[in-house]
C-alpha cells in the first residue's frame, strides 16, 4: 500500500513538472515567434508607423461616436461623459492588450479549413503558442495607446474620491480584463475546430463584447446584462470594477465584494478556455489533403 502511494505521488509530481515544462516551453516559443514577426515588421518602419496610426485612428472613431452622442445628451443611462470615458478606456485597454497578445487566434478557422494547421502539429512546440504568436501584429499597439489616452482623460476629469482600494483596483481590473478577453479568444478559437468557419461568431464575443462594455449596463436589456455577467463574464472586465471606483449601483444588485473578483474570474475563464482548447485540438482530424 505504501509503495503504491509513493508511486502515485511520484507520478503526480512528474506530471506537474511536465506541465510546468510545457508552459515554460510554450512561453519561450511564443516569445521567439513574436520576436521574429516584430523584427520583420520593424524592417519597414514607415509602413509600421502608418499601419499603427491607422489602427489608432480607426479605434478612435468609436470614442468619437460617443462624443457625438454627448453633444445631444448630458448622460447615457445616468452616466456622464467622464464616467463613460472611464468605461471606454478600461474596455479598450483590456481588449487591446489581449488583441495584441493573441489576436491572431482568430485565424485558426482558416488554418483548419486549408489544412495548414498540420504544419504546426508536427513541430515540437505547443500549438497554442504557435497559433497565438503567428503573424504577431505590433500595429495593434495603436488600439492600446488610444485606450490609454481616453482612460487618462477619464482619470483626470472624473469626480472620484480616490482611495488606496480604488487606485489598486484600476490596474488589477485592466490586467484581469485582458485575461478574460484572452480566454474568450482561445475559447472562440477552440470552437472553430468544430465549426471551421465561425470567425464572425467569435468576433461577436471579442470585438462585439468590447464595444458593448464601452457603454453603461443601464442602457442594455436586463437579460443581456445577465448573460454578460453569468454566461460570458465580460461584466468583470469593467462594469463591476468601475461601479466600485465610481460609486455607482452594481448591475443586477450584486454585492459589493464582486468588484474585487476579476482576477479569480480571469483565472477560471483561462482554465475553462484551456480545457476547451485541448478538447478542440483532440477532435481535429485534418482536411485529408
Amino acid at each position: 500500500m505504501a509503495e503504491a502511494t509513493e508511486r502515485t505521488e511520484a507520478t503526480e509530481v512528474t506530471g506537474a513538472e511536465a506541465r510546468r515544462g510545457r508552459v515554460v516551453e510554450g512561453v519561450r516559443a511564443y516569445g521567439l515567434i513574436a520576436g521574429m514577426w516584430i523584427r520583420s515588421t520593424m524592417a519597414y518602419r514607415t509602413s509600421f508607423a502608418l499601419t499603427t496610426f491607422g489602427n489608432f485612428a480607426m479605434t478612435a472613431l468609436d470614442f468619437v461616436a460617443i462624443l457625438l452622442m454627448f453633444s445631444r445628451v448630458d448622460a447615457l443611462g445616468g452616466w456622464p461623459l467622464p464616467e463613460v470615458a472611464f468605461l471606454y478606456g478600461m474596455s479598450a485597454v483590456s481588449f487591446g492588450l489581449a488583441d495584441l497578445a493573441i489576436g491572431s487566434m482568430e485565424r485558426l478557422g482558416r488554418r483548419v479549413r486549408d489544412g495548414t494547421l498540420d504544419t504546426l502539429l508536427v513541430r515540437p512546440v505547443p500549438v497554442l503558442a504557435q497559433v497565438a504568436a503567428d503573424r504577431f501584429g505590433l500595429r495593434r499597439l495603436g488600439r492600446v495607446v488610444q485606450g490609454l489616452l481616453v482612460l487618462g482623460y477619464a482619470l483626470a476629469v472624473v469626480d472620484v474620491d480616490w482611495t488606496a482600494a480604488r487606485l489598486l483596483l484600476v490596474p488589477v481590473a485592466l490586467l484581469s480584463g485582458a485575461g478574460i478577453f484572452c480566454a474568450v479568444f482561445v475559447a472562440a478559437a477552440a470552437f472553430q475546430f468544430v465549426a471551421q468557419d465561425a470567425s464572425e461568431v467569435s468576433n461577436a464575443f471579442t470585438y462585439g463584447g468590447t464595444t458593448m462594455l464601452q457603454y453603461p449596463p443601464a442602457v442594455f436589456a436586463l437579460d443581456l446584462v445577465r448573460g454578460a455577467t453569468f454566461v460570458v463574464p465580460l461584466a468583470f472586465v469593467n462594469w463591476l470594477p468601475a461601479s466600485f471606483v465610481l460609486g455607482r449601483p452594481y448591475p443586477l444588485d450584486l454585492p459589493g465584494w464582486v468588484a474585487f473578483t476579476p482576477p479569480l474570474v480571469a483565472a477560471a475563464c483561462c482554465a475553462l478556455a484551456g480545457l476547451a482548447w485541448r478538447a478542440g485540438l483532440r477532435s481535429y482530424r485534418s482536411t485529408g489533403s
